[in-house]
């Protein structure tokens, strides 16, 4: 039976916010004068109660030294020092590391127990990997519900009135946002008249423009929570998914063109071609302003102190929608109207 993890909750989340919140008190802890012989007999006490990976290897005043595999300890004579065996400088992670962070410098690592310490190196306390990664598993599956405005300590057994007041904010927010693509869409109104075949192809440009953001935007926010997103390399990351957007961007709105071309041939349009052309530009700019809009807006929100998946598919979305359908009924009203 394992040691139970220290019960320290963030009120304010109701959640670990940091390594120190999750740890269990240190065991296996050994001196570097021991003995392969005396270290394995007081195992055998010890690991009746608990399940021990490592050895732990601290001086008088409880500071980490080192630390001794088992398949090292296997190996050696039961003459052997603990020193002679130990692994020098061991990886550590501190107590107030906030849980983010931790899991950033730790995912690279793959340890089956981590030691906690304070600043000094003083050894507080352990925690297993997988239940370091358990907290970050719950992190990325809640950036999909954090994208459209619910909170990450929402779940199911959350009472109705409580899900209520944390989601309707955002809905609230999404309106005003949707009115301004409304707007938008208003202010061409005399082209929307004139050609209504244009209306048929306003929720292809607002979905796929759509799309391509929020493909930019998982990425991005992944790269943030995993520590891939090293500073300075955002502007990497801008060209990339723009210069995505823009190759996504010509081959679907190749198809787009087609489709609207052959509508409207159908529909007895007099310039199906510039028609095409027309749908085929806006598709263009409306997927490299999305891919650039998915990649910046978590960018914008970190940068002033926010969540960055927060809401972030609100913004998005409103970004998306008024330059996929301001530049397509721009263009149709300056050249076919």
């Amino acid at each position: 039976m394992t040691a139970e993890p220290v019960e320290a909750l963030s009120p304010a989340t109701n959640s670990p916010a940091t390594v120190g919140e999750l740890m269990s008190p240190p065991i296996g802890v050994f001196r570097r004068d021991m003995t392969v012989a005396e270290t394995v007999e007081l195992l055998r006490e010890l690991t009746r109660a608990a399940f021990i990976t490592y050895c732990y290897i601290t001086d008088d005043s409880g500071k980490l030294e080192g630390v001794v595999v088992m398949r090292d300890m296997l190996l050696a004579t039961p003459e052997t020092k603990l020193e002679d065996i130990m692994l020098r400088n061991p990886f550590w992670l501190r107590v107030e590391m906030p849980l983010d962070e931790a899991l950033k410098v730790a995912v690279s690592k793959h340890f089956p127990v981590y030691p906690i310490c304070e600043a000094d190196g003083t050894l507080r306390g352990l925690i297993r990997g997988d239940e370091l990664f358990a907290e970050q598993a719950i992190e990325i599956s809640a950036q999909a519900g954090k994208m459209v405005g619910v909170e990450k300590e929402e779940r199911l057994s959350t009472p109705m009135r409580k899900s209520l007041f944390m989601r309707h904010p955002w809905l609230q927010l999404n309106l005003l946002t949707a009115f301004i693509a409304a707007g938008v869409v208003g202010i061409f109104e005399g082209t929307l008249d004139r050609l209504v075949i244009l209306a048929v192809f306003l929720p292809v440009l607002a979905g796929q423009s759509g799309n391509t953001g929020c493909q930019a935007l998982a990425v991005t926010l992944r790269g943030m929570t995993l520590g891939d997103l090293k500073p300075g390399s955002e502007r990497t990351l801008v060209v990339k998914e723009g210069m995505l957007g823009l190759f996504n961007g010509l081959l679907v709105g190749v198809t787009a063109g087609l489709g609207m071309f052959a509508y409207a041939t159908m529909q007895g349009e007099a310039q199906p071609a510039l028609l095409a052309g027309v749908v085929m530009f806006a598709m263009v700019v409306s997927c490299v302003s999305a891919g650039l809009a998915g990649a910046l807006i978590p960018m914008v929100l970190k940068r002033l102190g926010a969540d960055p998946a927060t809401a972030s598919s609100i913004f998005l979305t409103t970004a998306s929608d008024v330059v996929s359908m301001g530049v397509f009924l721009s263009v149709a009203t300056v050249l076919i109207v």
